[in-house]
């Protein structure tokens, strides 16, 4: 179970004997009710209001799962105490996309040690190895399908400017890197003019934006963003400068919003990672596990992203909510 023996430390034991915990988390059987606390990074961001929603239609087609939500509000001290709060009132399992990946760590471990299953979504946490899965898009290849999509649209070379997310974020650090590798190996036709963090938020997106196009002497072909809000904030700055049509602005994540902009032709294209398809994932995994004691075939379950564009739009895993 979870790679650790069944019988935890004394103290491990002390402290699930005052909680009213199992000091091991034996399977329940297939049709036990289950709680499962569901803590995403942020309700502001739409990618994980769609991954969660899909998550809880899941969980209902499942049946007999009971999932607790607590908006992570981007917040590690907010998702600390949701999860010691989860701990003290005995759920089944934790779904987390950790806001910091160290900061998460102990509080995680302190979940497993208690007999508490936990699946991450979307991003993983640092050194538990105890994780059941890590159930997330392959962000590096994302980020490769998007430097893809320049290259194909831009064959002949383009001034670049990359909108990188959350410092030391590793999802971000993934996105960045995967780009960087397929438009350094096209050549130095491609040139990054400027590249600054916009942390994943579309007003900082904007400001960003604004303020790199007021420094740079000439207006650059395209903007790269590792999320949707930042290419959206993006899209308003180069909007406001009367330059829509001239900057290809490409983004990440495949939101609602974003896919109109596909449609419409304020984005060049969106990478979508099927958020939908990773909250139902992780839902079943973790189901399976404390249910019936199944395991992954692997610890680390990705799905693989695909670059949206106004030529393959229907592949979308939104498409549907975008409208006519």
């Amino acid at each position: 179970m979870l790679k650790r023996t069944f019988l935890l430390a004394a103290s491990g034991l002390a402290l699930a004997g005052a909680l009213g915990l199992p000091a091991a988390a034996e399977p329940k059987g297939k049709d036990a009710e289950v709680t499962i606390l569901v803590s995403p990074l942020t309700f502001a961001f739409p990618h994980f209001v769609f991954l969660t929603d899909e998550l809880k239609d899941e969980a209902n087609k499942l049946g007999g799962v009971t999932i607790v939500v607590a908006d992570g509000q981007l917040s590690a001290p907010k998702q600390i105490a949701d999860i010691e709060a989860a701990i003290v009132q005995g759920v089944d399992g934790i779904i987390l996309a950790p806001v910091e990946a160290d900061a998460l760590a102990p509080v995680v471990q302190q979940a497993i040690d208690a007999g508490i299953a936990v699946v991450t979504v979307d991003r993983p946490v640092n050194g538990v190895p105890d994780v059941l899965a890590n159930v997330a898009a392959d962000n590096f290849k994302g980020a490769e399908a998007q430097g893809e999509a320049v290259v194909k649209a831009f064959p002949d070379g383009a001034t670049i400017v990359n909108l990188q997310g959350i410092p030391g974020d590793k999802t971000a650090n993934d996105r960045n890197g995967g780009a960087h590798k397929v438009l350094d190996a096209a050549g130095e036709k491609y040139v990054f003019v400027a590249e600054q963090a916009g942390n994943f938020s579309r007003d900082k997106g904007l400001e960003v934006t604004e303020n790199i196009l007021t420094g740079l002497a000439e207006v650059p072909q395209v903007i790269i963003a590792a999320n949707d809000d930042m290419a959206l904030g993006a899209a308003q700055a180069v909007d406001a400068r009367g330059l829509k049509g001239k900057v290809a602005i490409y983004g990440y994540d495949g939101s609602e919003d974003a896919l109109k902009a596909v449609k419409s032709g304020d984005l060049a294209a969106t990478v979508d990672q099927f958020p939908g398809l990773q909250g139902r994932t992780a839902v079943s995994t973790l189901v399976a596990f404390i249910r019936e004691g199944t395991r992954p075939e692997s610890a680390e379950v990705l799905v693989a992203p695909v670059a949206i564009t106004a030529d393959n739009l229907d592949q979308a895993e939104r498409v549907g909510q975008i409208g006519e």
